[in-house]
């Protein structure tokens, strides 16, 4: 499939279900692209500036809204029905996506930040062939025990759960019950870049140091001081370390 260069909105459809997504591509023949997941209740453009920041350096990126996840998106996918697993088929949707393309150069990174992040690792890890770097900004890995400690017994799990204004169904629990992101890390040898703040109350630090020691290849960045959504500061630190990541990993780039 052919592309076009500069910031372009598309729609990628899978599953039954059509997602709405944003390209930022360079003027360049070929080029490594970085696929961005948002967070919970999130939005393609909240990694907007980060994507226009690799797009200036001549690496591609793409980001998208996942089905159902919240206010902004326009899929008609019922929060209710959205749990882990569907964010998992979106985003695998988006790498095949990607594959079709002219300007791709084989080099992909997924990118995912809270909740993205927890669904960018369970892809990466089921996928190793086809991603060629992780980078996760404060991954919510405490997902399955948050939930599974205030639902204790299947039978406690109601309809509908209203989290932080998102109407949620049973099935996102139940769902989490034998989800186990740890087990995998351990045999997903492609580098991992990871961040976390130490001030994080979403999402406590104790969750990607545990990370951390899993994963065979990766580089573990603590910000003192900051908490879950890094400061601009920080992000401007985020910004350069990914783009040296991206370069020092992607094959025959240039």
């Amino acid at each position: 499939m052919n592309f076009k260069e500069g910031v372009h909105s598309i729609s990628i459809e899978h599953h039954g279900r059509i997602m709405g997504a944003t390209t930022y591509f360079p003027a360049c023949s070929r080029f490594p692209i970085v696929i961005f997941s948002h967070g919970f209740n999130g939005y393609q453009d909240d990694f907007q500036h980060e994507a226009h920041f690799l797009m200036q350096k001549g690496i591609g990126a793409i980001t998208f809204t996942f089905c159902g996840s919240g206010a902004r998106d326009s899929s008609a996918f019922e929060t209710t029905e959205m749990t882990l697993y569907t964010e998992a088929e979106d985003l695998s949707a988006v790498m095949d996506f990607v594959k079709t393309l002219s300007c791709y150069d084989g080099n992909l990174f997924l990118f995912g930040g809270s909740q993205g992040g927890m669904v960018s690792a369970m892809v990466a890890h089921r996928r190793p062939k086809d991603v060629t770097g992780l980078i996760l900004l404060y991954p919510a890995f405490c997902i399955p025990d948050d939930w599974n400690a205030r639902y204790s017994t299947d039978e406690s799990i109601p309809e509908c759960i209203d989290c932080w204004g998102v109407l949620l169904g049973r099935n996102f629990v139940l769902s989490l019950r034998n989800l186990n992101v740890y087990s995998a890390m351990s045999k997903f040898f492609r580098p991992v870049l990871l961040f976390h703040g130490s001030e994080d109350a979403i999402v406590p630090l104790r969750y990607s140091v545990l990370a951390s020691k899993a994963y065979p290849n990766v580089n573990f960045i603590i910000f003192a001081g900051e908490r879950h959504g890094f400061s601009p500061l920080r992000m401007a630190d985020v910004q350069k370390k990914m783009l040296n990541f991206v370069k020092n990993y992607s094959v025959n780039w240039r």
